[in-house]
């Protein structure tokens, strides 16, 4: 995959945390990068302090090395390889300013979540709604927080992709002294498992909220992977193993860690805040949110047994009471 190795081919399309933490590492074994963000002020006071204003300013970057732009055409007419790291609810006002042609770029989502309205892992999106070729498409998963990259504390990346070759040169790319990287070829499941595990630490979040103790969030985990694998295997029916990092690991860290905005948003709610004034008081997307109501769509005409998933979607979507929706799965759990 020569292309990969074209350091000024390189595009990251987003401005957020997850973004910069893909920046940093992807600039540590190339020479420039392409940069789309939405707000000019942003990209003039980046310039100013070499750092990203608002996310993870800890990280110190060589602008020289950046060409920053909010035109999304120019920079998706300059790259080859296109990073897309956007919170999924933003995606579609990103893209529907593209004039552009994706289906001769390499795509890459590094974005946890589905597409809603649409109910669409990515990869899916990208492929049916851009004709992007299902080769070109790579998605990143595993259990890796932007904060603790900006550490450069020791992280573990899937790279999956239906062409493992094109996995391989990718995720050369991103490997560091504190980066480690494993290649797949379940594209389907990583992601469909990405957006599940930001649902299920909503649900771990209330339980905290509610003041369920560790004893207890032991057991709703070992029922979210098991709830977890039931819908893989009727979603995308191939041999895996769920206790491998992208799906167990990234469920782990997004339950425990206390980075997880979908774990912080689902503490809230369990605390008694409203859906509205705990999204507004976070300032950040907590992307479970919206994957909820789409999974549970899927699953309508799935059909898979899924009781914390539609716990948490009464919770969050039915006003159900927090306190009898988790009540009534303790009665589930063994």
């Amino acid at each position: 995959m020569d292309s990969m190795k074209l350091s000024n081919k390189i595009a990251i399309i987003g401005g957020g945390s997850w973004a910069t933490a893909i920046a940093k590492m992807v600039l540590a074994r190339t020479t420039s990068i392409y940069w789309y963000m939405r707000r000019d002020d942003r990209i003039t006071e980046f310039r100013e302090l070499g750092h990203n204003p608002a996310y993870l300013t800890g990280i110190k970057f060589k602008t020289r090395n950046i060409q920053f732009s909010s035109d999304i055409n120019w920079i998706v007419s300059q790259a080859d390889i296109l990073i897309f790291a956007t919170p999924s609810p933003y995606l579609k006002a990103h893209l529907s300013k593209l004039t552009e042609k994706l289906s001769n770029k390499t795509i890459i989502t590094a974005i946890k979540g589905i597409v809603p309205e649409d109910n669409m892992i990515v990869s899916q999106y990208f492929k049916e709604i851009y004709k992007v070729p299902e080769e070109n498409i790579i998605a990143l998963g595993g259990p890796c927080h932007a904060e603790e990259v900006a550490l450069e504390r020791l992280s573990y990346l899937t790279i999956a992709c239906s062409d493992i070759e094109k996995a391989n040169s990718f995720s050369k790319l991103l490997e560091s002294h504190y980066i480690k990287t494993s290649v797949s070829l379940d594209i389907k499941g990583i992601e469909y498992g990405s957006v599940l595990k930001n649902v299920y630490a909503i649900g771990a979040g209330i339980c905290s909220g509610l003041k369920y103790g560790d004893n207890f969030l032991a057991v709703f985990t070992t029922n979210a992977i098991q709830e977890m694998s039931r819908f893989l295997d009727v979603i995308h029916p191939i041999k895996r193993d769920v206790t491998d990092s992208a799906y167990l690991g990234d469920l782990l860290v997004t339950i425990y860690s206390n980075f997880s905005r979908n774990r912080i948003f689902g503490t809230m709610v369990g605390k008694g805040y409203s859906i509205k004034s705990a999204q507004v008081e976070m300032e950040m997307i907590a992307e479970g949110y919206y994957g909820t109501r789409c999974i549970k769509e899927i699953n309508d005409v799935a059909k898979v047994d899924m009781p914390i998933l539609e716990a948490v979607y009464r919770i969050l979507y039915r006003n159900s009471s927090p306190a009898i929706e988790i009540k009534k799965l303790t009665l589930l759990f063994r």
